[in-house]
């Protein structure tokens, strides 16, 4: 039993949001249950809603004034879920309703990166009537990625201006907006954040052409190093870099930044998750338990940092 129980904003339950419709509702099982069971734990009263069914909003729990999101991708992680929270009075954990959007839209984060003079790789929108010829010819390997998706969901990393085209046909069954990005050749990291903090960077590393949705959950070879193989210089640049791009955007509470190195080891910037897998293999709990932070301990912080933010706005 916790203190969090005996919170003003808890005396009517906690109310945990998790499935939902998008093409990572499978992930968002996972999280849902692994930190469902973390509430019951920690000593919570918690409902839990699958946002997938009809009339969820509507049936809200009387006198339950805060939520814990584990919801991912479009329709939970976009702002969408957070501005419809809001409307009823309800505080959540993780980033308000702006925030979400900018996290969740790769193209417009990556621009406000640019204009804050942050790294991140060269990239164009890409449409029916782009030169695909011409875009390979300036990145000469690129990853073609739906603008408004997580998970690596329809992903594709291409060499070629015929596979440019398959590749964004593809992508484009997932988001009408589908961005080319010039692919760095690696390592990748992932900064997970908590709070105002940073914690330990994890170097993923996998046999794959890229960190797939496969390499991510279905592959037994991918690797994860934490501590990465940076020195502790290396590792204290990327941290803060991971958080001047999670404040650009307005992120609060907890989150992850992914980035990629140059060859010559200068840093790009990827995209902040604001609502990461939180299941107990997932990347976030794995830098917690590097930092001396259990799984229930990581989901009390979460939670803790969201009351003292109050009711949820962005």
């Amino acid at each position: 039993m916790t203190a969090l129980h005996r919170h003003p904003r808890l005396q009517g339950g906690l109310a945990l949001l998790y499935g939902g419709r998008s093409a990572e509702r499978a992930i968002s099982l996972q999280s849902g249950a692994a930190v469902g069971a973390a509430l019951e734990r920690l000593g919570l009263r918690v409902q839990a809603i699958d946002t997938a069914g009809e009339g969820w909003l509507q049936r809200w729990p009387e006198g339950c004034r805060h939520a814990f999101i584990a919801l991912h991708g479009p329709g939970g992680e976009d702002g969408s879920v957070q501005g419809a929270l809001q409307q009823l009075g309800v505080g959540h954990t993780g980033s308000g309703v702006l925030a979400s959007a900018l996290a969740m839209d790769k193209l417009r984060s990556k621009q406000l990166w640019r204009g804050l003079g942050l790294p991140t790789p060269d990239f164009v929108l890409a449409g029916a009537d782009t030169d695909w010829a011409a875009v390979m010819a300036d990145f000469g390997v690129a990853f073609v990625k739906p603008v408004r998706e997580g998970s690596s969901i329809g992903m594709a990393r291409v060499t070629t201006a015929t596979e440019l085209e398959q590749a964004w046909g593809e992508a484009a069954r997932y988001d009408s907006a589908v961005l080319v990005e010039r692919a760095v050749a690696g390592p990748e990291y992932t900064v997970a954040i908590l709070g105002g903090d940073a914690l330990p960077v994890i170097q993923v590393e996998t046999e794959r052409s890229f960190y797939d949705y496969q390499a991510k959950y279905h592959t037994d070879t991918t690797r994860y190093h934490c501590p990465s193989d940076l020195s502790a210089e290396a590792e204290a640049e990327l941290q803060q870099l991971a958080l001047a791009a999670y404040r650009s955007l307005g992120c609060r509470d907890w989150g992850r930044v992914d980035v990629m190195a140059e060859a010559d080891g200068a840093w790009q910037l990827l995209e902040v998750n604001t609502v990461p897998g939180m299941t107990d293999h997932s990347l976030v709990p794995m830098a917690a338990r590097a930092a001396g932070l259990g799984f229930d301990e990581l989901v009390a912080r979460i939670l803790q940092h969201s009351l003292a933010d109050g009711e949820g706005a962005p």
